[in-house]
């Protein structure tokens, strides 16, 4: 077995003279590390970014670009909406919980109207138009999305808003907002150039770090902080086996470079982690369809109201469920969607009735009878006891029946049905204050050492709603970026 690089730091008197020299040094050029870049450099820094790719973007620049904004944005008023931020941090607390790092939701909620200003003076544009209907992202420019706020049992602890704020691009927008942060934070950039090690002084002192470029070793010296904002560790199969096992065996959400390595670094300079068995789930089941039929798990048994933001099925399947998972339509239900809504989404069995259903899911002979049964007899009343689905969804599902399984994928690709129909990452890292500052086990800040993104522990409990990384990552990583200035 090859063994693994050292991570430990690196004493600041075994460097010698540096190769490079700047005030503050960001390692990691996702949203996180532009919105440090950015807030850096305006409080008067001389910033530097290091960047393991060959330019911005990151994780981030592969994502949908939600970012789960609210208290009474600017478009949410032009749709319509009256929100604040404390009905925001109502739904917040519930829907990123249990357990949810309130201190840090606090603020991120006060202070939300202000964040989606500041995307704006990046030069981010927002429609002001709303996309209704629940989804895992819109193919269309619509500004404004609903992120299960209007499901139960978010409905009942918080006025249902939509908060899902989308840059003006069609499908994946976290290109279009990379590029505007990146130009906007217009910072100086080391490409290709992969942090390993810390560089303390002889107080404990983070003094810059060690790192390589296209094999060669180079050095900097960070006067005043260093801010890691690497990503998380979903690529790195030996840290999930020690911390989040559940993902396991399963897709990654990433850009293949969320290999914890900054997280490690950290540690090997002293850092405490949080939360490190705090993930996101994602099933490749289609939110349009769902919502109009049901999910079961390899019982036949429905789970959820499948009407929620789809993480929240998505985890409740994969960490409490026994699979594998399906979503059951009829006919009409499928064919209800429009077919550019369908996402390339085919059924992998149909038939004219449940039993044969049943034999071919392998599932108990009545099983899925009986849960199509009691569905259909409330829905016939628009009522769902069981779940709680809103009744706009609830209608009897009739035969022809059909089961889609969550492992061939979206839009037909080549490698449909190979998977477990499951994709995720890593919420937990470093643990950090509001802002940014990075703490030792002790609970003490680990001197001129900041981080933020899913190198950090952000404002997460057990839960997630889309958004909440884009919006954490920028919104954190700036008062991070501020703070290290001020060192």
């Amino acid at each position: 077995m090859t063994p693994r690089p050292s991570v430990e730091p690196v004493g600041l008197d075994e460097v010698g003279r540096f190769d490079h020299e700047c005030g503050v040094l960001i390692v990691g050029y996702g949203c996180a590390g532009a919105a440090a870049a950015y807030e850096a450099a305006r409080a008067g820094a001389d910033v530097l970014v290091l960047e393991r790719a060959s330019g911005p973007g990151g994780s981030s620049a592969q994502s949908g670009g939600e970012l789960y904004l609210g208290g009474g944005t600017e478009v949410q008023k032009a749709c319509g909406f009256d929100d604040d931020p404390d009905n925001m941090y109502a739904y917040l607390e519930a829907a990123l919980g249990p357990n949810a790092d309130t201190e840090k939701l606090r603020l991120y909620c006060d202070e939300s109207v202000e964040h989606f200003e500041w995307f704006r003076s990046c030069g981010v544009q927002f429609n002001h138009s709303l996309y209704e209907n629940p989804t895992w992202m819109p193919f269309t420019e619509d500004g404004l999305m609903w992120l299960g706020e209007n499901a139960w049992p978010y409905n009942t602890v918080a006025r249902p808003v939509p908060r899902g704020h989308r840059p003006a691009a069609r499908g994946f927008g976290g290109a279009v907002l990379m590029e505007r942060l990146s130009s906007a934070a217009g910072a100086a950039t080391h490409p290709d150039t992969q942090a390993t090690n810390l560089v303390l002084d002889g107080d404990g002192r983070v003094a810059g770090l060690v790192a390589r470029r296209y094999g060669e070793r180079v050095t900097y010296r960070a006067r005043q902080a260093v801010v890691i904002t690497t990503g998380g560790f979903v690529d790195n199969e030996e840290m999930l086996a020690h911390h989040a096992p559940v993902l396991l065996g399963h897709g990654k959400v990433s850009d293949g470079l969320d290999d914890g390595s900054g997280i490690r670094m950290a540690t090997a300079a002293g850092a405490a982690t949080r939360r490190m068995s705090v993930v996101e789930i994602a099933l490749t089941a289609l939110p349009a369809l769902a919502c109009r039929g049901m999910l079961v798990d390899g019982l036949g048994r429905r789970f959820i109201n499948e009407d929620v933001y789809p993480g929240h099925y998505s985890v409740h399947a994969v960490r409490h469920q026994p699979g594998p998972y399906w979503t059951i339509v009829d006919e009409e239900a499928y064919e209800s969607v429009p077919e550019a809504d369908r996402w390339g989404v085919l059924p992998k069995h149909v038939t004219e009735t449940l039993a044969e259903l049943e034999e071919a899911l392998g599932m108990p002979a009545g099983a899925l009878e009986n849960t199509v049964e009691v569905y259909n007899r409330h829905a016939e009343k628009g009522e769902d006891p069981y779940f709680h689905k809103d009744p706009k969804w609830l209608r009897p599902l009739r035969s022809p029946f059909a089961a889609i399984d969550p492992a061939d994928g979206f839009f037909g690709g080549a490698d449909r049905g190979t998977g477990t129909g499951a994709r995720g990452f890593t919420l937990g890292g470093l643990h950090t204050t509001v802002d940014g500052a990075v703490l030792n086990t002790s609970g003490e800040p680990v001197p001129g050492l900041y981080a933020a993104g899913r190198a950090a522990s952000g404002m997460h409990g057990e839960g997630y709603v889309s958004g909440t990384s884009l919006g954490d990552g920028t919104f954190f990583g700036r008062r991070a970026g501020r703070a290290a200035a001020a060192e």
